[in-house]
Order: C-alpha cells, then structure tokens, then sequence
C-alpha cells in the first residue's frame, strides 16, 4: 500500500501554526514511507474563503520547507485540489447517498432550529437536529423544491447504540450516537460541508493515514457514518495533542500570535519552527530538543506522538531559535540577516516613508526602529492623554484587531478610510482615535504615517502589537469581552469593509 497522507486548510484567514503542526506530521510520515504528502484547499466557506489567503498559506508552508507532492498549484492524478472545483462529484454522491438513505432534505428555517436548540438547552439536553423533516415523502420534498424552498441535505445518524472508532494513539473511543448531530452535509448554497468534502474526498484521493488535531475526535462518527454508507474502507486516523497556551487553553489569536507570518516577520529561522511544533507532539529516542527535519522524519513514529496538550512557549522557541541562528556561518547569518531585513519589498517601503523626512542617514534608523524590529516597552502611562480615558484605549485597540481582519484589501488608503468610519461609530474625533493606535503600533504619540506603517508591518504584526498594548492597560475580562463584543457587532454592521 502507498503511504498518502494530506493538510487540508481552509484559506479563509492568515496562516495558522496548526496547519504547519500538522502539515509537519503528515508530510514527513509519508515520506519515511516514500509516500505522497498531498495540499488539497478545502474552500467550502464561500463567503469567507480569499485566493489571498490561498496563496498565503501557499506561500508560508513553502517558506517552511513543507512542499507537497500534489496540490492546487502542481497538480496530480486526483485532482482537481481544491473544493470549489469538485462540486460536480459532491453533488453526484450527495444524490447516491440520499438515494441509499443514508442522507435526506431538510427544509427547517433558521427561526425553528433556533427554538429548537433553545428549548433543549433548557431541558439540559444536547444541542442538535431532532429530525423533523426525516419522514417527509417524496411528495413532499419535490413540491418544496419546486417552489423553490432553501434547504440543505442532512446526515442520517442512528438513534440507538454508540460508534467505536479506533484512534492510532488512543486505541477504541466510544460515542454514543445521542451525542452526534445530525450533520449538514451540503448547505442550501449547493456547497458542501468541511465533513462531507473531506470524507469524499479523503476517499478519492486515496489517503491511507491522517495525523491531525484532536479537535476532530468528536466528529470522528459523523465521517465513520459516511464512509459506512458508501462502503468505503476509512484511513487510519492519529489525532495529535492541541496546542495550548501558557495558561493551558487551546492556543487561539486572541491570546497570542498564532500565524506563520508573523514568527516569519520576528525572524524567526524556519528550521528552528518547525522544530519546535515537532517537539509539541513528538519526542526524539534521545529526547534531544534540537534536531533536524531529516532526523525527525527518520525518526517518527506513533508510538512516539504524545497525547497530553502542549504549551506553545514563546521563549522556548526564541531559545531554540537563538540555537540555530548561533549555529550559522558568519555569511549565512549575513545572508539571512540580509533577506529578513530587506525581503519582500520592505526596504523599499521603508524608504519611500522617510525619504522625505531624513537630513542624515542615521535619521532612518530613529525614524524606523519600530518598522525593521521591536517597538519599544509600554507602560500604562504610555497611553496617559488629556481627552482619551484608558477604557477609550482599549475600545479603540479591541475593536480595531476585529477591524483589520476583515479588510481584504491591505492597503493605507483602505485601512484609514475604515478607520474613519470606526472611529466616527465610537464618537471620538479622529486625531484623538488614532492616539492609542500610534502607541501600540510604534511605542509612541508620534511616528511615522500611521497607516503606511500599518500596510509595512502587516496584519500578524499588528494584532500582536495591538494585543499586546491591551494587555499593559489591564487587559479584558470575560464580562468586559463579551460586552465589547456585543458593542462591536452593533458597529460591524455599519462599516463598509473594502
């Protein structure tokens, strides 16, 4: 049997330390087998999905040395590797398995299935479909669709007994079958779900094993379910520990960076990354922290792969990295030196801002310190002004992290335009919006153009640096994110987001 393995991402955000986590384990398993490592784009989420996202993942796996043997951009005999250009074969196996029973039209409204879940959680029930339209007739489903109802096709799931699936490094889980939902498998916009595209398509694409999150453990029956009604035979499946933060939850955005560009724009080295995520989930026989890719593939094993969640230490990974980069030749940590600094255009923008603003070249550097590393410390008194409380601080920050995810168009002319139109929705006079903003961004009231430098540093660099500034303010409770949060979707709905 061939070895195939795969990562799935969905490109509908920056690309995300997990994804690499397990790009990582996959890739280097099927090439200790002389396998093939497969990147297939599971865009399902049409409203959300971004080709700039696409290729930003693309491009950040490939920074890392995680290439692949088939994808969206190499091709392959099982192509086409991207979702939204394999509709045709959902749409025909969706009909076989409705046809078989295993699936059926659901014409619920959005208002019911709310009521629905509502009054479950009062009873201190599970959450999930109750299978109100399983027995319609045909009659019924045909007249609906005629008229042209919306609807989706749901998962038929047993109401007795429970699922046993095997899991490589936890052996038999048992799940009732109470606990799994009646999953949408194609939605009303005719795409299918992540679960229904990445059974079938896990299945065509022959994939023998899958290393990934142990976040999908609970959806595990919904895919047996699926690959059972077919009469397929599932890939061998090895659900890796999550990542955690420092104070143990799942490692998330809101608490620390979480996108490979960002540790790419920190310098950090590719190898020492990829070394450290290998040690999140793996030991070597030697238990050495500091090894190679080629080392670590040769030495993978499941039998090695932890099951206890890890904390994703930032200052275990500086320590590693300070590792590799004093293992560098004088000329090779010149040459990478060279290429972080001056890469990507960067110079280049840099220079255009302060052309105008410089009478010495030692000038560039006073002018741009916080553009080419660092910014400097905040305290709390950083953000000391005469009109702006600390509590308007941290709205503007707050809010302006949920803002610039959402522009598309990384652009300074875009990012101030929205900005206005934030700062006119929280009632606060624009120079006085933007002061919070200078101190997060550069370290201080005055800098250079807010905006360009916004554009410079990008989206990973400024959320950590936004973040960050809430943090020295106190940071926010639960009771205080969930009020801001609420605040913000009343906000959200105004603003034009180009």
């Amino acid at each position: 049997m061939t070895i195939r393995t795969r990562v799935a991402p969905s490109p509908t955000g920056l690309p995300h330390l997990g994804t690499a986590y397990v790009a990582l384990f996959n890739r280097a398993f099927a090439h200790q087998h002389r396998g093939k490592f497969v990147l297939r784009m599971e865009d399902t989420d049409v409203e959300r999905s971004d080709a700039k996202s696409d290729q930003a993942i693309q491009d950040a796996l490939r920074w890392l040395g995680l290439d692949w043997d088939e994808g969206p951009d190499v091709g392959g005999p099982h192509g086409p590797y991207r979702c939204s250009e394999r509709l045709s074969i959902y749409h025909d196996l969706i009909a076989e398995l409705v046809s078989i029973g295993g699936a059926f039209h659901c014409f619920c409204t959005k208002e019911r299935l709310d009521e629905v879940r509502s009054n479950q959680r009062q009873q201190g029930l599970v959450p999930k479909y109750d299978g109100h339209c399983i027995g319609l007739s045909m009659q019924e489903i045909e007249s609906q669709i005629e008229e042209g109802v919306p609807h989706v096709i749901r998962l038929k799931v047993p109401t007795d007994g429970s699922c046993v699936f095997h899991d490589t490094l936890r052996g038999p889980i048992e799940i009732p079958w109470g606990q799994v939902d009646m999953q949408i498998l194609l939605k009303s916009d005719r795409f299918p779900t992540y679960h229904f595209a990445a059974s079938v398509d896990d299945h065509l694409m022959e994939i023998s094993h899958i290393f990934r999150g142990e976040e999908w453990l609970s959806s595990c029956p919904k895919h047996q379910l699926i690959y059972t009604y077919f009469g397929w035979e599932q890939p061998e499946l090895i659900h890796l520990p999550l990542l955690r933060n420092p104070d143990h939850s799942k490692i998330s955005k809101r608490k620390q960076s979480t996108s490979i560009n960002y540790f790419r724009r920190c310098g950090y080295l590719p190898e020492a990354l990829l070394n450290y995520l290998a040690t999140m989930g793996f030991s070597m026989p030697d238990e050495r922290e500091m090894f190679s890719f080629q080392e670590f593939q040769e030495a993978l094993t499941p039998a090695r792969v932890s099951t206890s969640g890890p904390v994703f230490d930032l200052a275990k990974l500086s320590w590693l990295n300070g590792q590799y980069i004093r293992s560098l030749s004088h000329s090779e940590l010149k040459e990478k030196m060279g290429a972080w600094a001056f890469g990507d255009g960067r110079a280049d923008a840099i220079l255009r801002l302060v052309h105008d603003r410089t009478e010495r070249f030692d000038d560039v550097f006073s002018q741009a310190d916080y553009l080419l590393g660092e910014r400097a410390t905040l305290t709390a008194e950083s953000f000391n002004h005469k009109k702006v409380t600390s509590e308007d601080c941290v709205r503007v920050l707050y809010f302006s992290q949920l803002l610039l995810e959402q522009i598309k168009n990384w652009d300074s002319d875009v990012i101030s335009e929205t900005f206005k139109q934030l700062a006119a929705l929280l009632e606060l006079k624009f120079r006085e919006f933007l002061f919070p903003l200078f101190v997060a961004i550069s370290g201080r009231s005055v800098s250079l153009p807010l905006f360009d430098s916004i554009q410079i540093l990008g989206l990973d660099v400024v959320n950590a640096r936004l973040r960050s500034a809430i943090n020295v303010l106190g940071g926010v409770s639960k009771k205080v994110t969930k009020r801001l949060d609420a605040e913000w979707h009343q906000h959200a709905s105004q603003l034009i987001v180009r």
